[in-house]
Protein backbone atom coordinates (compact mmCIF):
# COMPACT_ATOMS: atom_id res chain seq x y z
CA UNK A 1 0.00 0.00 0.00
CA UNK A 2 2.80 2.32 1.04
CA UNK A 3 4.39 1.98 -2.67
CA UNK A 4 0.79 2.99 -4.27
CA UNK A 5 0.51 5.79 -2.01
CA UNK A 6 3.98 6.98 -3.18
CA UNK A 7 3.17 6.26 -6.75
CA UNK A 8 -0.23 8.15 -6.61
CA UNK A 9 1.29 10.96 -5.26
CA UNK A 10 3.86 11.37 -8.13
CA UNK A 11 1.50 11.50 -10.79
CA UNK A 12 -0.38 13.95 -8.36
CA UNK A 13 2.62 16.57 -7.82
CA UNK A 14 3.48 15.89 -11.81
CA UNK A 15 0.30 15.85 -13.92
CA UNK A 16 1.87 16.62 -17.37
CA UNK A 17 3.95 13.26 -17.01
CA UNK A 18 0.37 11.11 -16.60
CA UNK A 19 0.82 8.67 -19.85
CA UNK A 20 -1.58 9.38 -22.55
CA UNK A 21 -3.53 6.75 -24.55
CA UNK A 22 -4.65 8.44 -27.94
CA UNK A 23 -7.90 6.10 -27.81
CA UNK A 24 -9.14 8.22 -25.21
CA UNK A 25 -8.05 12.06 -26.55
CA UNK A 26 -10.83 13.60 -28.16
CA UNK A 27 -8.96 14.56 -31.77
CA UNK A 28 -10.98 17.69 -33.41
CA UNK A 29 -11.88 17.21 -37.19
CA UNK A 30 -9.63 19.27 -39.54
CA UNK A 31 -11.27 20.57 -42.53
CA UNK A 32 -9.09 21.80 -44.95
CA UNK A 33 -9.24 25.16 -45.96
CA UNK A 34 -10.73 27.06 -49.42
CA UNK A 35 -9.79 29.47 -51.51
CA UNK A 36 -11.09 32.23 -52.97
CA UNK A 37 -10.56 34.07 -56.00
CA UNK A 38 -13.01 36.85 -56.60
CA UNK A 39 -14.62 35.10 -59.39
CA UNK A 40 -17.41 33.35 -57.41
CA UNK A 41 -19.80 33.81 -54.83
CA UNK A 42 -18.27 36.34 -51.91
CA UNK A 43 -21.35 35.46 -49.46
CA UNK A 44 -20.92 32.00 -50.61
CA UNK A 45 -17.62 31.36 -49.89
CA UNK A 46 -17.82 33.55 -46.69
CA UNK A 47 -20.80 30.99 -44.89
CA UNK A 48 -18.16 28.25 -46.36
CA UNK A 49 -15.28 29.77 -44.53
CA UNK A 50 -17.36 30.36 -41.72
CA UNK A 51 -18.53 26.36 -41.04
CA UNK A 52 -14.65 25.79 -41.69
CA UNK A 53 -13.50 28.47 -39.12
CA UNK A 54 -16.03 26.74 -36.25
CA UNK A 55 -15.00 22.98 -37.20
CA UNK A 56 -11.68 23.30 -36.60
CA UNK A 57 -11.94 25.55 -33.98
CA UNK A 58 -9.72 28.60 -35.25
CA UNK A 59 -9.07 31.46 -32.76
CA UNK A 60 -9.93 34.99 -34.22
CA UNK A 61 -5.83 35.23 -35.30
CA UNK A 62 -6.12 31.94 -36.87
CA UNK A 63 -8.61 32.61 -39.07
CA UNK A 64 -7.50 35.89 -40.43
CA UNK A 65 -3.92 34.43 -41.16
CA UNK A 66 -6.31 31.59 -42.99
CA UNK A 67 -8.13 33.63 -44.70
CA UNK A 68 -5.60 35.57 -46.15
CA UNK A 69 -3.83 32.75 -46.98
CA UNK A 70 -7.21 31.56 -48.91
CA UNK A 71 -6.78 34.63 -51.38
CA UNK A 72 -6.25 34.22 -54.64
CA UNK A 73 -5.88 36.62 -58.03
CA UNK A 74 -7.71 40.13 -57.74
CA UNK A 75 -9.19 38.65 -54.14
CA UNK A 76 -5.85 38.69 -52.73
CA UNK A 77 -4.73 42.23 -54.31
CA UNK A 78 -7.18 43.53 -51.78
CA UNK A 79 -4.93 42.69 -49.57
CA UNK A 80 -2.40 45.64 -50.97
CA UNK A 81 -5.46 48.74 -49.36
CA UNK A 82 -4.86 46.79 -45.86
CA UNK A 83 -2.24 48.49 -43.24
CA UNK A 84 -0.05 45.90 -41.99
CA UNK A 85 -1.23 46.23 -38.33
CA UNK A 86 -4.75 45.32 -39.71
CA UNK A 87 -4.18 42.17 -41.35
CA UNK A 88 -4.31 39.94 -38.20
CA UNK A 89 -7.70 42.08 -37.89
CA UNK A 90 -10.09 39.02 -39.50
CA UNK A 91 -13.56 41.59 -39.53
CA UNK A 92 -11.05 44.31 -41.15
CA UNK A 93 -10.05 41.65 -43.73
CA UNK A 94 -13.55 40.61 -44.08
CA UNK A 95 -15.35 44.38 -44.73
CA UNK A 96 -12.71 44.64 -47.36
CA UNK A 97 -13.60 41.69 -49.07
CA UNK A 98 -17.17 42.71 -48.86
CA UNK A 99 -16.56 45.86 -50.16
CA UNK A 100 -14.90 44.78 -53.54
CA UNK A 101 -17.00 41.21 -54.03
CA UNK A 102 -20.07 41.72 -52.25
CA UNK A 103 -23.41 40.79 -53.40
CA UNK A 104 -24.86 43.67 -51.91
CA UNK A 105 -24.73 45.74 -55.04
CA UNK A 106 -26.47 42.87 -56.93
CA UNK A 107 -29.61 42.64 -55.11
CA UNK A 108 -31.28 44.48 -57.88
CA UNK A 109 -29.81 42.57 -60.92
CA UNK A 110 -31.24 39.18 -58.98
CA UNK A 111 -34.39 40.50 -58.46
CA UNK A 112 -34.99 41.44 -62.15
CA UNK A 113 -33.62 38.56 -62.96
CA UNK A 114 -36.72 36.69 -60.79
CA UNK A 115 -39.08 38.65 -62.56
CA UNK A 116 -37.94 37.44 -66.19
CA UNK A 117 -37.37 34.48 -65.77
CA UNK A 118 -39.25 31.84 -67.98
CA UNK A 119 -39.05 28.32 -68.47
CA UNK A 120 -36.32 27.57 -71.26
CA UNK A 121 -37.15 24.67 -73.76
CA UNK A 122 -36.25 21.75 -72.94
CA UNK A 123 -36.15 22.71 -68.87
CA UNK A 124 -38.01 20.41 -66.80
CA UNK A 125 -39.95 21.96 -63.54
CA UNK A 126 -37.03 20.60 -60.93
CA UNK A 127 -34.58 22.89 -62.65
CA UNK A 128 -36.31 25.79 -63.28
CA UNK A 129 -37.43 25.54 -59.54
CA UNK A 130 -33.92 25.31 -58.16
CA UNK A 131 -32.67 28.24 -60.16
CA UNK A 132 -35.38 30.20 -58.85
CA UNK A 133 -34.22 28.99 -55.19
CA UNK A 134 -30.79 30.07 -56.32
CA UNK A 135 -31.88 33.65 -57.15
CA UNK A 136 -33.98 34.16 -54.39
CA UNK A 137 -31.24 33.12 -52.23
CA UNK A 138 -29.45 36.12 -53.69
CA UNK A 139 -31.83 38.29 -54.18
CA UNK A 140 -33.41 38.11 -51.22
CA UNK A 141 -31.16 36.57 -48.47
CA UNK A 142 -32.44 39.19 -45.96
CA UNK A 143 -36.16 38.53 -46.50
CA UNK A 144 -37.74 35.93 -43.59
CA UNK A 145 -38.03 32.27 -44.24
CA UNK A 146 -41.63 32.29 -44.71
CA UNK A 147 -41.51 35.44 -47.17
CA UNK A 148 -38.95 33.97 -49.04
CA UNK A 149 -41.31 31.13 -49.19
CA UNK A 150 -44.04 32.57 -50.79
CA UNK A 151 -42.01 34.88 -52.83
CA UNK A 152 -40.09 31.96 -54.75
CA UNK A 153 -43.21 29.98 -55.07
CA UNK A 154 -45.02 33.56 -57.17
CA UNK A 155 -41.98 33.85 -58.94
CA UNK A 156 -41.94 29.83 -59.85
CA UNK A 157 -45.45 29.96 -61.24
CA UNK A 158 -45.15 33.43 -63.61
CA UNK A 159 -41.74 31.41 -65.03
CA UNK A 160 -43.55 28.41 -66.34
CA UNK A 161 -43.58 27.71 -70.05
CA UNK A 162 -47.10 25.81 -70.52
CA UNK A 163 -49.57 27.85 -70.27
CA UNK A 164 -52.28 25.18 -68.63
CA UNK A 165 -50.01 24.12 -66.30
CA UNK A 166 -48.85 27.55 -64.91
CA UNK A 167 -52.59 28.18 -64.73
CA UNK A 168 -53.81 25.21 -62.50
CA UNK A 169 -50.86 25.88 -60.02
CA UNK A 170 -51.26 29.29 -59.70
CA UNK A 171 -55.09 28.14 -59.23
CA UNK A 172 -54.02 26.11 -56.12
CA UNK A 173 -52.45 28.98 -54.47
CA UNK A 174 -49.33 27.37 -52.56
CA UNK A 175 -47.22 29.04 -49.99
CA UNK A 176 -44.12 27.98 -50.75
CA UNK A 177 -41.63 26.27 -53.69
CA UNK A 178 -42.07 22.66 -52.59
CA UNK A 179 -45.41 22.38 -53.02
CA UNK A 180 -45.67 24.32 -55.90
CA UNK A 181 -43.15 21.87 -57.72
CA UNK A 182 -44.82 19.12 -56.31
CA UNK A 183 -48.13 20.16 -58.01
CA UNK A 184 -47.15 21.31 -61.74
CA UNK A 185 -45.16 18.04 -61.82
CA UNK A 186 -48.57 16.06 -60.83
CA UNK A 187 -50.21 17.78 -63.46
CA UNK A 188 -47.81 17.59 -66.41
CA UNK A 189 -47.81 13.53 -65.50
CA UNK A 190 -52.35 14.03 -65.57
CA UNK A 191 -51.89 15.55 -68.63
CA UNK A 192 -49.01 13.00 -70.57
CA UNK A 193 -51.20 10.14 -69.29
CA UNK A 194 -54.67 11.63 -70.54
CA UNK A 195 -53.06 12.36 -74.43
CA UNK A 196 -51.91 9.03 -74.26
CA UNK A 197 -54.91 7.65 -73.48
CA UNK A 198 -56.48 9.77 -76.06
CA UNK A 199 -54.07 9.24 -78.77
CA UNK A 200 -54.62 5.26 -77.91
CA UNK A 201 -58.14 6.08 -78.61
CA UNK A 202 -57.83 7.83 -81.77
CA UNK A 203 -55.41 5.44 -83.25
CA UNK A 204 -58.15 2.81 -82.53
CA UNK A 205 -61.31 5.11 -83.52
CA UNK A 206 -59.00 5.09 -87.08
CA UNK A 207 -58.19 1.30 -87.09
CA UNK A 208 -62.13 0.27 -86.55
CA UNK A 209 -63.10 3.01 -89.32
CA UNK A 210 -60.23 1.83 -91.27
CA UNK A 211 -61.49 -1.52 -91.29
CA UNK A 212 -65.31 -0.77 -91.94
CA UNK A 213 -64.07 1.01 -95.37
CA UNK A 214 -62.22 -2.49 -96.19
CA UNK A 215 -65.39 -4.28 -95.75
CA UNK A 216 -67.15 -1.93 -97.53
CA UNK A 217 -64.91 -1.74 -100.77
CA UNK A 218 -65.00 -5.44 -101.00
CA UNK A 219 -68.25 -5.84 -100.48
CA UNK A 220 -68.59 -3.32 -103.54
CA UNK A 221 -65.88 -4.64 -104.67
CA UNK A 222 -67.60 -8.55 -104.92
CA UNK A 223 -70.72 -7.28 -106.64
CA UNK A 224 -68.61 -5.64 -109.35
CA UNK A 225 -66.78 -8.99 -110.29
CA UNK A 226 -70.35 -10.36 -109.92
CA UNK A 227 -71.45 -8.55 -112.68
CA UNK A 228 -68.55 -8.59 -115.04
CA UNK A 229 -68.49 -12.23 -114.84
CA UNK A 230 -72.50 -12.19 -115.45
CA UNK A 231 -71.33 -10.31 -118.76
CA UNK A 232 -68.78 -12.07 -119.42
CA UNK A 233 -70.70 -15.27 -119.25
CA UNK A 234 -73.53 -14.01 -121.52
CA UNK A 235 -71.02 -12.75 -124.26
CA UNK A 236 -69.67 -16.25 -123.98
CA UNK A 237 -73.22 -17.42 -124.45
CA UNK A 238 -73.92 -15.45 -127.14
CA UNK A 239 -73.10 -17.60 -130.74
CA UNK A 240 -70.64 -15.41 -132.82
CA UNK A 241 -71.48 -14.25 -136.11
CA UNK A 242 -69.03 -15.92 -139.27
CA UNK A 243 -67.59 -12.75 -140.73
CA UNK A 244 -67.92 -14.70 -144.19
CA UNK A 245 -71.70 -15.30 -143.49
CA UNK A 246 -73.06 -14.33 -147.47
CA UNK A 247 -76.58 -12.15 -147.67
CA UNK A 248 -79.09 -13.91 -149.69
CA UNK A 249 -80.15 -10.83 -151.14
CA UNK A 250 -77.15 -8.83 -151.78
CA UNK A 251 -74.70 -11.09 -152.19
CA UNK A 252 -72.59 -9.34 -149.68
CA UNK A 253 -70.35 -10.95 -146.79
CA UNK A 254 -70.67 -9.77 -143.58
CA UNK A 255 -74.34 -9.90 -142.52
CA UNK A 256 -77.37 -11.65 -143.42
CA UNK A 257 -80.53 -11.02 -145.22
CA UNK A 258 -82.72 -9.66 -142.68
CA UNK A 259 -79.98 -7.34 -141.63
CA UNK A 260 -79.65 -6.58 -144.91
CA UNK A 261 -82.93 -4.63 -145.21
CA UNK A 262 -82.28 -3.22 -142.09
CA UNK A 263 -79.26 -1.20 -143.38
CA UNK A 264 -80.97 -0.70 -146.76
CA UNK A 265 -83.49 1.49 -144.49
CA UNK A 266 -80.81 3.15 -142.46
CA UNK A 267 -78.72 4.17 -145.48
CA UNK A 268 -81.74 5.48 -147.27
CA UNK A 269 -82.52 7.80 -143.64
Amino acid sequence: MSDLERRLSYLETRPNNFPTNPEFMYSRPTVKPLTFDGLTSWTVFKTQFNVVSSTNGWTDSVKASQLVASLRGSAAEVLQGIPADKLTDVTTIEKALESRFGDSHLTQFYRTELKTRRQKPGESLQELAADVERLMSLAYAECPLDVRESLAAQYFVDAIRDEDTQHSTRLMDAKDLKSSLTYSMKYEAARTVSKTSKHIRAIETEDHMSREIDDKFEFFFNRLEKLLNSSVSGRKNTPRRNPNVTCWKCNKKGHVQRECQAITSNQEN
